[in-house]
């Protein structure tokens, strides 16, 4: 190679160089937020979808950056940061700890567009980075707060309701020992005995199966279940206590209709809905059971002439331990829990639980569920579904 060539290649390497590190300084450098507060802009699609708020602010408070959802979370308020942060950062910038503030919003962020609701409860860790800056990280923490809520509540209710049956035990027993030369009353406190032992467990039971149904574990591997079987099981569960209670239990014809779920836990749910029906009935009246396909789904309902439910209850009668006659739910055995069962195992299967009532009158209880239809690869080969005529309540 001549020299002109080796002179040329040396050049070209000389501005390669140049521009290589021209490069580099300015991917270093980032650019000035568009605000022109001196800031880098947030360009990093990960802190724009975050569901945790950034926010870096000087030691006088003055936001240098942050993410939408910094703002979202009411730590900023049209570029002006929260008094409480504010103070949190002066006090951080003096210890170097960093600082727990909670928040409560009171105005609502959420916007027409917004796929978030608006938080409760905040929780900003406020702590001190480099250059005097304060780093001040945001979640929401109000599903957190509600399940906490709910935690405390559904305790509360547990040991309320199994105290009343323990305590009646132990009485009777205490009865039944200080009867002792007494037959007929020792086998009428036994009998009672036997009787509160039977609800401890009913309710133990049922406390165990929604348990189940509201947390983590997963439902079993779901199958075809034929809604006709459910209810012809369920007819069945229940005749005995249709008998005592002088209720007549009909169903309308089978309907041929199929869902995708677990049959036990559906013929837990139908059993727990007829159950209650005949509870709140009086004798020689008749509860009825009806199936139909509307839109997509199938609806069993239960429909009693009992005494009916005000409408300032009928919103809370799927709520645990909730009871419309305290009394007579004793007398009947009831946990308080059967209809929240039946709630979630709905939702377990992708539907809902409703009621209609009206006092006098008497209720008609829902359990609507996703069709399964013919066509889908674990339906059986079947004819396809026809909806069934419309009868009944619904």
């Amino acid at each position: 190679m001549s020299t002109v060539g080796y002179l040329a290649a040396a050049l070209g390497g000389v501005l390669l160089g140049w521009l290589a590190c021209y490069l580099v300084s300015r991917r270093a450098t980032p650019d000035k937020d568009e605000s022109g507060n001196g800031g880098p802009r947030l360009e990093p699609e990960v802190l724009r979808r975050s569901t945790t708020g950034y926010l870096v602010i000087d030691q006088l408070g003055r936001p240098l950056l942050s993410n939408a959802r910094a703002s979202e979370l009411g730590v900023l308020h049209s570029g002006i940061v929260d008094p409480q942060i504010v103070a949190a950062a002066a006090r951080t910038a003096v210890s170097g700890e960093p600082i727990d503030v909670e928040l409560h919003p009171t105005s609502p962020t959420a916007s027409l567009t917004a796929t978030r609701t608006s938080p409760t409860a905040v929780l900003a860790v406020v702590r001190s980075i480099d250059d005097g800056r304060i780093l001040v990280s945001v979640t929401d923490e109000s599903a957190a707060q509600r399940m906490e809520a709910a935690r405390r509540d559904f305790v509360a209710n547990v040991s309320h309701e199994l105290k009343t049956p323990v305590a009646a035990m132990g009485l009777l027993a205490e009865a039944t020992v200080d009867a002792a030369d007494d037959p007929v009353a020792v086998r009428r406190f036994a009998g009672k005995l036997q009787s509160e032992s039977v609800r401890l467990g009913a309710l133990v039971n049922e406390l165990i199966a929604l348990s189940r149904l509201q947390g983590a574990e997963a439902l079993p591997d779901l199958a075809v279940v034929e809604i006709d079987a459910v209810v012809q099981e369920t007819i069945a569960r229940v005749a005995t206590a249709a008998e005592n209670a002088g209720i007549v239990v009909t169903s309308d014809e089978p309907s041929g209709l199929l869902v995708r779920g677990d049959r036990s836990l559906l013929v837990t749910a139908m059993t727990n809905l007829v159950d209650n029906a005949i509870n709140y009935s009086p004798a020689g009246t008749q509860v009825s059971l009806s199936r139909a396909l509307r839109d997509g789904q199938v609806q069993v309902s239960v429909t009693d002439r009992g005494v009916g439910i005000a409408p300032e209850y009928a919103e809370r009668v799927f709520e645990r331990f909730f009871r419309i006659d305290p009394a007579r739910s004793r007398a009947t055995g009831g946990t308080g829990l059967g209809l929240a069962i039946v709630k979630h195992v709905a939702a377990n299967h992708g539907g809902t639980a409703t009621v209609w009532s009206r006092p006098g009158t008497g209720s008609t209880f829902t359990l609507r569920l996703p069709v399964l239809p013919a066509a889908d690869p674990l339906a059986p080969d079947a004819s396809p579904i026809v909806e069934p005529a419309r009868r009944g309540v619904s």
